[in-house]
């Protein structure tokens, strides 16, 4: 089952196709099968800023 890199949550919404928002510490993420490719923190204003830095290496975050 999918869970969020941050806080491991399961309380995950689908947001696109292959994007998923965290309920519980309001972060977006993308994933490529079984890998995080992309990680966002949702702004007050709605903006997305990238942490991709914090969670991506060169072989992705397993999910």
């Amino acid at each position: 089952m999918l869970s969020c890199p941050n806080c491991k949550g399961k309380d995950l919404g689908k947001i696109g196709t292959r994007q998923f928002y965290c309920w519980g510490c309001f972060i977006e993420f993308a994933v490529d099968e079984e890998k995080v490719v992309d990680v966002y923190q949702v702004e007050e204003d709605g903006s997305l800023s990238s942490l991709n830095d914090l969670f991506i290496e060169d072989s992705g975050v397993q999910i």
